[in-house]
């Protein structure tokens, strides 16, 4: 039975020549920090850069070339697929994600080279075949690789005061005192796809990005406060900052990491905390950076090497 989910981190600096992979375990989510990755499928090819993402189902077979030394992060769901976050009354935002999606570049010429293909299966690696997969020139219905430029995420936020819940549908608010704006703000504003388990509101796992926006609430403490959460949290930053954190050598760098497991309490640096107490509440443009989120249902145990 297929399921659960694994974050990845890659670094490579060669391309891949005469050499393709293919997933039977689960659909990949890549999101590149640092240089583009040319990605040519079965279906075609596909360009993504940083500030972009590019979803490769199950199955697919593909090959990847590079334009310089590369890192990013990937993420792995080994039950369904992922979809367009349910949006409620913000319906509307689903339908401009939905018309933003790009899919892949027709193959003009068919490979006829001799192919090594790697395929992972149950966690292992297998290798065969003697011909390019890479040999479609045509396709019908939608299981084809996409690409999502996150720059042109619909950012929604407060006019007024408190938080338009900072969070994702499938997590818990663990604070004393809430406001009743928790009520009326949808859940999943920051929300780009997820991957729903059974049992609704239970993610196998979500992507969540914290893009650039104004700031405008009054008689609030503006970044992200300290709680609690039901779902486990893997970060990762593209570029810049991020506005709850510090930057700098010891501080949240892009191509960086960090990871809080269920229930375990997190927020704000002193830093942040104290900056953020003290600041005369003026409407204010954060576009410091663009830092995303993984987060599943699963609890998320780290490998040796991490």
């Amino acid at each position: 039975m297929k399921a659960e989910m694994a974050v990845h981190m890659y670094a490579a600096n060669t391309s891949i020549k005469d050499k393709c992979i293919y997933n039977s375990d689960g659909d990949l989510l890549i999101v590149p920090q640092c240089g583009t990755l040319k990605i040519t499928t079965e279906f075609g090819r596909i360009k993504v850069s940083p500030h972009k993402i590019c979803v490769i189902q199950r199955g697919i077979r593909f090959s990847v070339d590079l334009d310089g030394p590369s890192r990013g992060y990937m993420l792995e769901v080994f039950k369904r697929h992922f979809v367009l976050p349910d949006l409620g009354l913000l319906e509307l935002m689903v339908s401009r994600i939905r018309g933003t999606l790009s899919t892949q570049v027709l193959l003009t010429r068919i490979a006829s080279v001799s192919t090594w293909l790697l395929t992972s299966l149950a966690a292992s690696c297998f290798n065969s075949h003697d011909f390019s997969p890479l040999n479609v020139v045509a396709w019908h219905e939608n299981y084809v690789p996409y690409k999502y430029n996150l720059d042109k995420l619909c950012t929604i936020d407060t006019v007024s005061f408190d938080h338009p819940v900072n969070l994702t549908g499938s997590e818990m608010i663990a604070e004393t005192k809430v406001s009743s704006i928790f009520a009326l703000q949808d859940p999943s504003i920051y929300c780009v796809l997820t991957c729903q388990t059974e049992e609704s509101g239970n993610a196998v796992a979500e992507f969540v990005i914290f893009p650039p926006r104004w700031m405008a609430q009054e008689h609030t403490f503006r970044p992200p406060y300290f709680h609690r959460n039901c779902m486990s949290e893997f970060m990762g930053m593209i570029y810049g900052i991020y506005d709850a954190k510090s930057g700098g050598e010891d501080g949240f760098a892009p191509g960086g990491a960090s990871l809080h497991s269920v229930d375990t309490p997190h927020g704000p640096d002193a830093a942040t905390f104290l900056a953020a107490s003290n600041a005369q509440l003026q409407p204010k443009k954060f576009d410091g950076g663009l830092t995303f989120m993984y987060e599943s249902t699963y609890l998320i145990k780290l490998t040796n090497y991490a």
